[in-house]
């Protein structure tokens, strides 16, 4: 049964989010039940057995049959909650036949999502609505971990490995995606979003690839790809000190480089530095290690734009 948000969980946005309430809250009632009968009797032997002038007390005696029912009703009690438990995690474990199968990269600090077609976005993923989604997930450099509160689902992203995940999309709209390993400085600022979307928006998108709102201007859709794709987890627009060199005031301004070459930055330097972050690096930014990003002409302009406004 789909269940709107509770006074404890979020709004449950798949298939599988159900189940994994469900568990929760068998575990959740089973703690309140113990705990109230374990403190109940907490007091009444503290009360019932307290010390009395007079009284001597007797040492505790061995009895068999008190011992063996609390060794066995626990255990039956937790076996069943485990054996449902382990149901609803290969349920979500295994993708369902026909899946679209997206990669995910994590990278300090954001998540790259790669289309079956090859289409890669940051920050954003658009899947289909009540079609199962696969997710291949690894990391390019330290331990991140996906995680999808709408779903229910998390999983580490491991260097030098793949993990995944699959879950199916219910309601249309925009699913959170947090990184639940700490992974350095910006690790609050590593967030993407999961927008649920009809199938025919969906296969228009596969087919035109993404692109700006309606009526939005290059350089507010360049300001959207900046926070969309964790710019300012290291580049500032208020001048700012980060990790990063600041984008107040960079159209056209001569940067020294590390290598001692002095550069004006303009649009080759930007595209340059989104797809080789590494060939030309500002001097005293030579130990940030900066991912590189797969824009597309229109993007790159729009980025540009937004950089021409600071």
């Amino acid at each position: 049964m789909i269940n709107p948000q509770t006074f404890q969980l979020p709004e449950q946005l798949s298939t599988g989010a159900a189940e994994v309430d469900d568990l929760y809250m068998i575990v959740f009632w089973f703690s309140v039940v113990f705990t109230a009968i374990i403190l109940f009797c907490i007091v009444y032997f503290a009360w019932e057995y307290r010390r009395r002038p007079g009284v001597k007390a007797a040492p505790v005696g061995h009895m068999l049959t008190l011992e063996l029912a609390w060794t066995i009703i626990p255990l039956v009690l937790i076996v069943i909650p485990f054996h449902y438990g382990f149901k609803v995690y290969v349920h979500n474990a295994v993708a369902a036949d026909g899946a679209t199968e997206i990669r995910v990269r994590a990278a300090k600090w954001k998540w790259e999502f790669e289309y079956p077609n090859g289409m890669r976005e940051n920050g954003i993923l658009r899947i289909p609505v009540n079609k199962p989604v696969k997710f291949v997930i690894s990391s390019e450099d330290v331990l991140h971990s996906f995680y999808v509160p709408g779903s229910r689902l998390k999983k580490d992203a491991v260097p030098g490995m793949y993990s995944t995940i699959s879950f199916t999309p219910i309601k249309l709209g925009d699913m959170q995606v947090f990184c639940a390993e700490y992974c350095g400085t910006s690790h609050s600022g590593m967030l993407a979003t999961i927008r649920v979307v009809s199938n025919d928006e969906y296969e228009k998108f596969m087919k035109e690839g993404a692109g700006p709102e309606a009526g939005e201007l290059p350089a507010a859709w360049g300001a959207r790809l900046y926070k969309q794709n964790s710019c300012n987890t290291c580049h500032s627009i208020d001048g700012s000190k980060m990790s990063g060199p600041t984008w107040k005031g960079i159209w056209h301004r001569e940067e020294l480089m590390s290598n001692g070459l002095k550069l004006t930055i303009d649009e080759n330097y930007v595209k340059e530095s989104i797809a080789m972050p590494q060939a030309k690096i500002v001097s005293g930014y030579s130990t940030v290690v900066m991912p590189p990003f797969v824009f597309n002409d229109k993007q790159i302009d729009a980025i540009i734009a937004y950089m021409k406004t600071l």
